[in-house]
């Protein structure tokens, strides 16, 4: 039962009993004697006092409502969810300042271990990729030479058998190429984030032979966003390009890069199979909003417009509309 029925209810019994015990007291023998006319007025008085009573209770316990009502919504994914007209001037104003308070430290604290986690885990990507790049693929290159010469040894009968091997270890050199890559980007750090988006649907299409359209406007944001927002757009759209890979089942996906209003708009959709009716968010959807959340940014993962397969729409904001170089 909400908590202003239980409040009016006391209320109403403390009402009736002091009405009751007064009638006793100062006037037992017309309490013996009461007629029904006085009754009914009597009645009707108690329940205009209850009634009364019950919306004044109301205005004061529906902040109390409200803020329950928030504080069980609320998710730290979503950052932004406050508590309105929250204020000094009452004791339910300042429980609901104090809550505001509380999701703004814990909206602040979540944010920097997000962004302490994501460094960590970037200097980690990228200190494997520098491995992969400078050890492992020396050695798999010196390999390759070594076989090279060995093959120029061998008669015709091995040849070919040292050919099979030098393929594989090619194959494998482009594979350790690839994964210090998709570590770490090379080219969103020597040529910027469009060139490095673009590298990424090439490379994408030709890994998984899902063709990737590009609708991105070159004259955009040249110069205009920080290190890390690029590093936060170019890692949410290598992980929606990914799960189209592995979950929608499409064989076409698209890229948009736009400018509305002020803010970046980088959608990437396709037409497959959809989100799953009432699915909780996986992995990779809850680092996407993690990225986000870390620059300030809103995540948005639903259907295209006209609700066949997915669409991931990444919004950051204080983006001027052009940045020409």
């Amino acid at each position: 039962m909400p908590l202003v029925y239980r409040v009016a209810g006391v209320n109403a019994l403390v009402l009736v009993a002091a009405v009751a015990v007064t009638l006793v007291v100062l006037a037992p023998r017309k309490f013996s004697s009461f007629a029904a006319d006085e009754a009914v007025v009597l009645t009707a008085a108690l329940v205009l006092v209850a009634l009364v009573n019950l919306v004044v209770l109301r205005r004061i316990v529906r902040p109390l409502e409200t803020l329950t009502s928030l504080a069980r919504r609320v998710d730290l994914t979503h950052p932004g969810a406050r508590m309105p007209g929250a204020s000094a001037g009452s004791e339910a104003g300042e429980l609901a300042l104090t809550f505001n308070e509380m999701l703004a430290r814990l909206e602040t604290e979540r944010r920097e271990a997000t962004g302490r986690v994501l460094e960590a885990q970037e200097s980690e990507r990228l200190r494997i990729a520098l491995e992969l790049h400078d050890q492992v693929g020396q050695e798999l290159t010196a390999v390759l030479l070594g076989l090279a010469r060995v093959r120029g040894l061998l008669d015709n009968p091995l040849r070919g058998e040292v050919e099979d091997i030098q393929e594989a270890v090619r194959a494998s050199l482009e594979d350790v190429r690839r994964i210090a890559l998709e570590l770490r980007p090379e080219a969103l750090d020597d040529l910027g984030l469009l060139s490095a988006l673009a590298v990424l649907c090439e490379r994408f299409a030709q890994r998984t032979g899902i063709d990737v359209s590009q609708h991105i406007d070159e004259h955009l944001f040249t110069h205009s966003l920080p290190p890390e927002e690029e590093l936060v757009v170019y890692r949410v759209a290598q992980e929606a390009l990914t799960n189209v890979a592995r979950h929608s089942g499409a064989d076409h996906a698209e890229l948009r890069l736009t400018a509305e209003n002020g803010n970046l708009k980088v959608i990437v959709s396709d037409r497959g199979r959809g989100l799953s009716p009432g699915g909780e968010p996986g992995t990779g959807i809850r680092g996407m909003r993690e990225r986000a959340a870390l620059i300030g940014a809103t995540l948005d993962v639903g259907p295209n417009e006209d609700g066949v397969g997915c669409a991931v729409t990444l919004l950051v904001s204080g983006v001027p509309a052009e940045a020409h170089a």
